[in-house]
C-alpha cells in the first residue's frame, strides 16, 4: 500500500490515513500507517539502518484522514507539546444517522473509558477518571436519513465524536460499536479533514487537509468538493 503524501519538509511529513490501516502497530500485525511512512522515507532518500518518525497523534483504525509525523525528535517535542496544550486545531467531517435538530452548536461532556473493553461512555463529572470533552459542529448537508457534519474538536479525548454523537441518538454511520445500524464493513463515517498547528522551526501557522469520497461521504460529494 502506497503513502500518500500531503506535505512533506525535513521537519515533518503530513499524510492521508486510509480507512482500516492502523496508525501504529498493534495486537493484529497489520500494515501500519507508522511503518509505511517509515519505509516511503526509507526507500524514498535511501537511507540505510532505521527511519525516525515520531508518532504526535493517532486516528482510531476504524477512521481516516490526515495525520502529521515528526522527522526530528525536536518537532516531536513541540508538537507533543502543542498537543498537550490543545492548540493544534483538528476538524473532522461524520456522516451521521438521522437529522439534528440544530444546525450547529457546542456539545459539553464527561466522558469515562472502560479500559478492558475499549469503550467509552457519558458520565457525570463526579465518576472516577471522568474526563471533560468539548466539541463544536456545523450541519453541512442533510440526504437520506443521514447527515454530513462539520466538527471541531476543543478537546481530544478517546472515542470522543463517535461517543458524544451516539448518547445524543445519531450514531456515526457504520459504528455498530456505537449503535449504528449503516451497513459499513472496516471503517466509520469518521474523517480528519483538517489539522492545523504551527511548524516546530518556521513558527507558522501551517493547515492541511484531504476529503473522503468513498461511501457514504460520496452521497455529498458536491458539498465535499466546495469546502476550502
Amino acid at each position: 500500500m502506497n503513502v500518500t503524501v500531503i506535505f512533506e519538509d525535513n521537519h515533518i511529513i503530513v499524510v492521508e490515513k486510509p480507512f482500516g490501516v492502523p496508525s501504529q502497530e498493534d495486537l493484529t500485525g497489520d500494515r501500519d500507517l507508522l511503518t509505511m511512512t517509515k519505509d516511503y522515507i526509507k526507500h524514498t532518500y535511501n537511507k540505510p539502518g532505521n527511519v525516525y518518525l515520531g508518532l504526535v497523534h493517532r486516528l482510531d483504525r476504524v477512521t481516516g484522514g490526515v495525520m502529521v509525523f515528526a522527522k526530528t525528535s525536536k518537532a516531536a517535542s513541540r508538537l507533543s507539546e502543542e498537543i498537550r496544550s490543545q492548540r493544534m486545531k483538528k476538524y473532522y467531517l461524520a456522516v451521521v444517522e438521522g437529522y439534528l435538530p440544530s444546525k450547529a452548536g457546542v456539545w459539553e461532556d464527561f466522558l469515562h473509558k472502560n479500559k478492558k473493553l475499549n469503550i467509552v461512555t457519558v458520565c457525570s463529572k463526579e465518576k472516577r477518571d471522568a474526563k471533560y470533552a468539548c466539541l463544536e459542529y456545523e450541519v453541512l448537508a442533510e440526504k437520506d436519513g443521514i447527515s454530513l457534519v462539520l466538527i471541531r474538536l476543543q478537546t481530544g479525548r478517546s472515542h470522543q465524536i463517535r461517543v458524544q454523537f451516539s448518547s445524543r441518538g445519531f450514531a456515526l454511520t457504520g459504528d455498530k460499536k456505537y449503535g449504528s445500524s449503516f451497513p459499513l464493513k472496516g471503517y466509520i463515517g469518521l474523517w480528519s479533514y483538517k489539522i492545523g498547528f504551527d511548524h516546530p522551526t518556521l513558527h507558522q501557522e501551517l493547515f492541511f487537509s484531504s476529503r473522503p469520497y468513498i461511501h457514504p461521504f460520496d452521497i455529498f460529494r458536491k458539498t465535499l468538493d466546495g469546502l476550502s
